[in-house]
């Protein structure tokens, strides 16, 4: 799949991380790939959606944060590697589905 942007919001808590998630997709036609939990509580939000959505979603988030924003950033055009490691934590928390094999498929 292309994505013609990540945004990425890094809280802390999961309760901020679902606000932020809330807020964004309330600002901008953008949609929620998947989140990222590491040490600390801290949590990565990632976002999708074209370049000038996902950067007036992340900005609305900086400008009128609903709590403690750690980092935020855009990646336009993100690459291949980038996608494919989003997509696998989205596919390993359930968040992202891969497509069924049509019966008699080869493997």
């Amino acid at each position: 799949m292309r994505y013609g942007a990540f945004g990425l919001v890094e809280v802390v808590g999961s309760s901020n991380a679902v606000i932020v998630i809330d807020q964004m997709l309330k600002t901008a036609d953008v949609s929620f790939l998947t989140w990222n939990g590491k040490c600390g509580g801290h949590e990565t939000v990632f976002m999708t959606g074209d370049v000038s959505a996902v950067t007036a979603a992340v900005q609305a988030v900086k400008e009128n944060p609903p709590c403690e924003i750690v980092f935020a950033a855009v990646i336009s055009n993100p690459s291949e590697e980038t996608i494919r490691l989003a997509e696998e934590d989205a596919e390993k928390h359930g968040f992202l589905k891969k497509p069924a094999k049509k019966a008699g498929a080869k493997k």
